[in-house]
């Protein structure tokens, strides 16, 4: 794997993935999430619940350890949600 500035790093595993809960935690972890787009076939899969368009498109907001926090049919709704709480929400790559 090649860095942005053409150096080449190893596939080690990332440090991040050997945190415990409790180190995850001290990190912040009950106060990052991210924002996920996700068709209805698979949130209805992944939440246990029936009532999702299937074809439908859905933003899934976790937490950080994985967490659902909300989901809604729209980004407009998924901002307003945030706005009123303090997390800190980082982009998917």
């Amino acid at each position: 794997m090649q860095n942005r500035d053409e150096t080449i790093v190893e596939n080690a595993a990332h440090p991040l993935k050997s945190l415990t809960a409790a180190q995850f935690m001290a990190l912040g972890g009950s106060a990052v999430a991210y924002v996920r787009s996700v068709k209805g076939a698979v949130l209805s899969e992944m939440l246990s619940q029936e009532g999702f368009d299937f074809d439908a498109d859905y933003q899934l907001v976790m937490s950080a350890d994985g967490t659902p926090l909300m989901v809604a049919d729209t980004q407009d709704a998924v901002q307003d949600w945030l706005s009123e709480r303090n997390l800190g929400v980082v982009a998917l790559h």
